[in-house]
């Protein structure tokens, strides 16, 4: 189960002022998964407006309803082989989304994974962050230091609406899971729209049936 509280201390710093975003990627597709464009930079290049813009689509993913269309999964033992999905996820987590072939590989796959599912051109992005997990005491009162650096990243898959304008996410995931206040690699968050239980998400990264 997801701890609301924990996706509450990653949205409240998603902020233009309080984020600590390192950098922002993604690619725009028709409807037939062909690539029309690409981009990769460093957050902190963006001017204030498209801070805010990419904010929101990247909060849409954690601050969404938790275990009702925000779910976490356990990946499947052939997705964390040498080669499998996971391994991707990792690689992509720990270079913070600067290798474009990486990340080429990665938009093919939810391509091939969303074709159906699309129903016009849409936006795969991805979000890079590292966050300074403070200790707490056990009545949650903030004490100072860094507890450790949890480096996750978000992707959220957007129909556009408009040249390059993306709408809300219909689906995405944050990886690794932050669960106690840590980082947990074995989990991934899912989100769908809908809800669905066997949707896009869950078929690209190999996760097992049920949400734990």
């Amino acid at each position: 189960m997801i701890d609301r509280e924990d996706m509450m201390e990653l949205t409240r710093r998603m902020t233009v002022t309080r984020t600590s975003f390192t950098r922002a990627a993604g690619c725009y597709m028709d409807r037939d998964g062909e690539m029309d464009g690409s981009f990769n930079v460093n957050f902190l290049n963006l001017s204030a407006a498209e801070k805010e813009k990419h904010l929101a689509v990247a909060k849409g993913i954690p601050f969404s309803a938790s275990n009702e269309k925000l779910l976490s999964y356990r990946f499947l033992p052939e997705a964390q082989k040498p080669g499998g999905i996971r391994q991707l996820l990792l690689a992509m987590r720990d270079c913070s989304l600067k290798n474009d072939a990486l990340l080429y590989t990665f938009y093919e796959l939810v391509a091939e994974a969303y074709r159906r599912r699309a129903h016009g051109d849409y936006a795969i992005l991805l979000y890079h962050d590292r966050y300074d997990v403070p200790v707490k005491a056990k009545d949650k009162v903030r004490l100072g230091e860094s507890e450790e650096v949890y480096e996750y990243f978000i992707c959220a898959v957007c129909p556009l609406t408009g040249e390059y304008e993306p709408g809300k996410p219909v689906c995405g995931f944050l990886f690794p899971m932050f669960s106690e206040r840590s980082t947990d690699t074995d989990h991934v968050a899912v989100y769908e729209s809908n809800g669905g239980l066997h949707g896009v998400m869950w078929k690209l990264l190999g996760l097992c049936d049920a949400p734990e």
